[in-house]
């Protein structure tokens, strides 16, 4: 069963930065493109950034510049460093691994991030 486990989420004034952390059990990590998500208060979840099993990285435009996201498959943890929050980055951060035709899977908890003003 995969699971995947998001942390390093709090409270932090515009500008500053965070750095998430999601690790994962239950898949052979280094085999998957892993992703992360956002769901902002009231709104619909949606992908961010994403890193493929080659390293290479790609991003939604929003959080381009801004967010890098990096794996370390010797510990099954993909990191989202975020810098130069800004207030409307506040959200729920999610993980989750590429599965292809199935989808992205293994959803946690979340981490939440909130950015104030």
């Amino acid at each position: 069963q995969v699971q995947l486990v998001e942390s390093g989420g709090g409270l932090v004034q515009t500008g500053g930065s965070l750095r998430l952390s999601c690790t994962a059990s239950g898949l052979t990590f280094s085999e998957y493109v892993m992703g992360w998500f956002r769901q902002p208060p009231g709104q619909e979840r949606k992908f961010i950034a994403g890193i493929r099993t080659s390293g290479n990285t790609y991003y939604e435009d929003a959080v381009e510049g801004r967010f890098t996201i990096s794996r370390d498959n010797a510990k099954n943890t993909v990191y989202l460093q975020m810098d130069s929050l800004k207030p409307e980055d506040t959200a729920v951060y999610y993980c989750a691994a590429d599965f292809g035709i199935r989808g992205w899977r293994g959803w946690g908890q979340g981490t939440q991030v909130t950015v104030s003003s």
